[in-house]
């Protein structure tokens, strides 16, 4: 069955949309100013403008001037953190599902000068290795009908966090002290966890999933995860002791143990089914037990046109969770970068121009809010309208909604 997009579905989206910000500005602000220009600037973050820093987008928009929408990020007086929440709350309420999965990962925002908050010289994962730019740590929720970012952190490098002249400048709270990562995703859990967010699963690379508090944090309170792992995460040997995660798949291949191989999709990418090799062995984590009634399981995944290409991922699930759970589970990982790329490229998520702690995470959120637009959008599509509109679809909403 398909269904060709018209010109009522298209005219649909503008009234949801409307509704949409209508109904979050109205106890956000006080005064119909701030409510008008918050509406404008999720309608201009969802256009086709080339280049989305506030001038642009004014002038999309119609402003003469960038001035309502700069006022909006810094002076105005509303809570960002409950324009997070409204966030969360309107994608689990249509993307929810019992077996969701939340997702960790970074984006970086390249930047010139030191002035930006956060800005240092650290490890950038758009370009794999060290750039002048800030690094957020988000969280995306994922379900089979859909994927959008639910959170966000700022990190905050050592050497801003105990510059106090920096400090300043930027407007950071006093009660922000340095977090590593890891940690700051503990932070994001802990809030989706009072939030009460289904999700069955964490998942994360490596830089996640090698820290051994995350784990600890999952273990304590019986949280599923399936996060890759280094090669040199230590295991308990079949002997006693400790070997690392690497040395399991030698010890396999060693034994001549070629037919270990299961060929499997773990999800659909943009170019079909992520087709890879995977096998899967119970392992003990060296000084780290899984919460009672858990068990943990190495999954192990091979590339099947480059079979030197091998990916660990360390499953905690219940005893008795089907292999073909986890690696579903590990396939999502992908999501949040899909979503990283959809904000980067569609919305403007890195192209503000605020230098300041309270400014950045109102656009981020704001991005935010317009990427769960745009997700919940295409999974309420009747059946065959997302593939009337084909790839260009998300452009298709932004052009044709009427201003």
């Amino acid at each position: 069955m398909t269904c060709a997009l018209t010109y009522d579905l298209v005219v649909s989206w503008d009234t949801e949309l409307t509704a949409l910000t209508t109904r979050i500005a109205a106890p956000l602000f006080t005064r119909p100013e701030p409510r008008q220009s918050f509406a404008d600037l999720v309608r201009a973050l969802l256009a086709d403008v080339p280049r989305k820093n506030s001038w642009q987008l004014a002038d999309h928009i119609g402003h003469r001037t960038a001035h309502r929408f700069e006022h909006l990020l810094d002076r105005a007086k509303w809570d960002v953190e409950i324009l997070r929440d409204e966030v969360r709350s309107y994608v689990i309420t249509h993307l929810g599902r019992p077996d969701g999965v939340l997702i960790a990962d970074d984006t970086s925002a390249i930047k010139k000068g030191d002035k930006s908050v956060g800005v240092a010289d650290q490890y950038c994962g758009l370009t794999g290795q060290v750039e002048n730019c800030q690094v957020m740590p988000m969280l995306t929720y994922a379900s089979e009908v859909g994927h959008a970012f639910v959170n966000r952190r700022l990190y905050l490098p050592e050497s801003w966090a105990v510059d106090a002249e920096r400090r300043g400048r930027a407007v950071v709270p006093g009660h922000v002290a340095f977090r590593t990562k890891p940690q700051l995703v503990i932070d994001m859990l802990t809030e989706e966890l009072a939030a009460g967010t289904p999700f069955r699963y964490l998942c994360a690379d490596a830089g996640y999933g090698r820290d051994p508090h995350l784990r600890a944090f999952c273990h304590e309170r019986a949280l599923g995860y399936v996060m890759a792992v280094p090669v040199d995460l230590p295991l308990v040997a079949v002997r006693g002791g400790a070997e690392p995660v690497g040395h399991v798949l030698d010890r396999l291949l060693a034994l001549g143990q070629a037919g270990i191989w299961e060929r499997r999709s773990c999800g659909a990418g943009t170019k079909g089914a992520r087709v890879y090799d995977w096998t899967a062995l119970a392992v003990a984590v060296a000084g780290q037990a899984p919460a009672p009634g858990y068990a943990h399981t190495l999954l192990i995944r091979r590339s099947v046109a480059a079979p030197t290409e091998v990916e660990f991922f360390l499953a905690h699930a219940p005893v008795g969770t089907a292999v073909s759970e986890l690696i579903d589970a590990a396939g999502m990982r992908w999501k949040i970068e899909e979503n990283n790329e959809q904000g980067k490229d569609l919305l403007g998520l890195t192209s503000y121009q605020v230098r300041k702690w309270t400014p950045w995470h109102r656009h981020v959120t704001i991005a935010m809010l317009a990427l769960a637009f745009l997700a919940v959008t295409r999974a309420t599509l009747p059946a065959g309208a997302d593939e009337a509109a084909g790839e260009g679809k998300d452009r298709l909403l932004l052009e044709a909604s009427p201003r």
